[in-house]
């Protein structure tokens, strides 16, 4: 059973027992908009215990906010599964982002007056295809507008990532934000830090893969919010570059024309990489002088790696993710002494984990600034006419081989390993005898 298909079992049977049951929220919008939703969400006057009553495999997810998880376990099939809340009034929201407490109502009227923008407040009755439009969000799509429903400054006091969310429905739908609505995000940009660290990356991140990440963040940065949440991207803003290598200008301009290159689905890491890539530039500055003929950013990519560790930890990022993320800005440079790589250093760069992200992350960025695509083109070139087994070979020895040999275990270890393989990967070791032989004539079994 699909999510849609279960959405549409849950209002059946509600209706069938006496209640109300609407399909809202997100799946609505973009039912309305002729896209097909990739879930859904039920409203209903039924009670949470009466929900559960009517669907004994549903999950208490959220029972004091009336919400309940809804789920199909078709056998052979991965469950389906559809939220459905109860119509309610939220009463105060201390931690700005749960409500104090909540009163159920039977009038789907005061239930949407708590939701976040006029384009999500929309219901569906999908027996009968009637949409039921009680904040004026169908007026909206049709102008293009994210506007907050009733008060902005209320909607988001009771949950600043709402702010953040304005801004992704804006970029991801070309919509403008309605003035009273922005104007009450810049107003409280600085209070995005009450919001978790998860919230706020899932929430970045659904922003940068959408396929609208360029429109996005600038909309972040007119917001005030970009300062807010990545101070060091901000800075980016004005930091002139040499343009023999950046003729589209400052590091602002070519990030984000790196993301608007960005498709919509590309993966997390890709698209912080991306974002990140250059954040060590602003700190490393250095304008042309006396002493230097350009624009220079000197260790940029070491600066830049630490900092986008810290960006990572900061926002929650998995172990994974981060060392993914800094890899990406660790390596984009790499890319430029290609054509002069022995064929060891050469097969080791291809070896990166991701490889197929650093390779992406170098065409988008050369697409950003000169356009030149030759190191790209080599090394498409070189990974489809190289084999895997030439990339990554057996090993011709072992350190149980150099133990055999009388080498002590050691540090001496690793780099004997490394040179035999090193040599392999060059082409000047074919085999296990070949190996044992550099061995014996290139180090000596004394040690001091």
């Amino acid at each position: 059973m699909t999510p849609r298909e279960l959405a549409e079992r849950i209002c059946r049977v509600l209706g069938e027992a006496g209640h109300q049951a609407y399909l809202v929220g997100g799946c609505v919008r973009d039912l309305v908009l002729g896209r097909e939703p990739t879930d859904y969400d039920v409203s209903t006057d039924a009670t949470p215990d009466r929900v559960q009553q009517l669907f004994p495999q549903s999950i208490a997810v959220g029972a004091q906010f009336g919400v309940i998880l809804v789920v199909d376990k078709s056998a052979g099939e991965a469950p389906a599964q559809v939220e459905v809340a109860t119509f309610r009034s939220d009463v105060g929201y201390s931690d700005g982002r749960h409500p104090d407490h909540v009163i159920y109502t039977q009038r789907p009227e005061e239930d949407v007056q708590r939701r976040d923008f006029t384009i999500n407040g929309l219901l569906m009755d999908p027996r009968t295809g009637q949409v039921l439009d009680l904040v004026g969000g169908r007026a909206d799509l049709r102008a293009g507008l994210v506007r907050a429903i009733g008060e902005p400054g209320l909607r988001f006091r009771e949950d600043k990532l709402r702010m953040v969310r304005a801004v992704r429905f804006a970029a991801r739908f070309g919509y403008a934000i309605e003035p009273a609505t922005f104007s009450a995000i810049r107003g409280q940009a600085r209070e995005i830090h009450q919001v978790s660290a998860e919230r706020l990356r899932d929430e970045l991140t659904k922003l940068l893969t959408e396929g609208a990440a360029r429109r996005g963040f600038e909309l972040l940065h007119d917001a005030g919010l970009l300062a807010a949440v990545l101070p060091e991207v901000s800075r980016m803003k004005g930091v002139e570059q040499p343009p023999q290598f950046h003729p589209e200008g400052d590091v602002w301009i070519h990030t984000r024309l790196m993301l608007e290159r960005l498709p919509s689905g590309c993966s997390a890491t890709l698209a912080w990489g991306a974002l990140l890539h250059d954040v060590g530039k602003p700190p490393t500055f250095s304008p042309a002088n006396a002493a230097s003929d350009r624009i220079r950013f000197d260790h940029h990519v070491e600066m830049g790696t630490r900092m986008a560790e810290e960006i990572c930890r900061r926002l929650r990022f998995s172990n994974d993710d981060t060392e993914q993320i800094a890899a990406l800005v660790a390596n984009h440079l790499r890319f430029k002494d290609v054509f002069q790589m022995r064929p060891s250093t050469l097969k080791r760069f291809v070896r990166l984990p991701q490889f197929d992200e650093h390779l992406e992350l170098h065409r988008l960025d050369c697409l950003a600034s000169h356009g030149l695509l030759d190191a790209y083109e080599f090394m498409r070139r070189f990974l489809a006419e190289t084999p895997p087994e030439q990339v990554r070979p057996e090993r011709l020895v072992t350190g149980e081989d150099l133990v055999s040999m009388g080498y002590p275990r050691g540090p001496l270890f690793k780099e004997i390993l490394q040179a035999v393989e090193d040599a392999q990967l060059d082409g000047r070791l074919n085999s296990r005898e070949e190996a044992l032989a550099f061995i014996r004539q290139c180090y000596s079994t004394q040690t001091n």
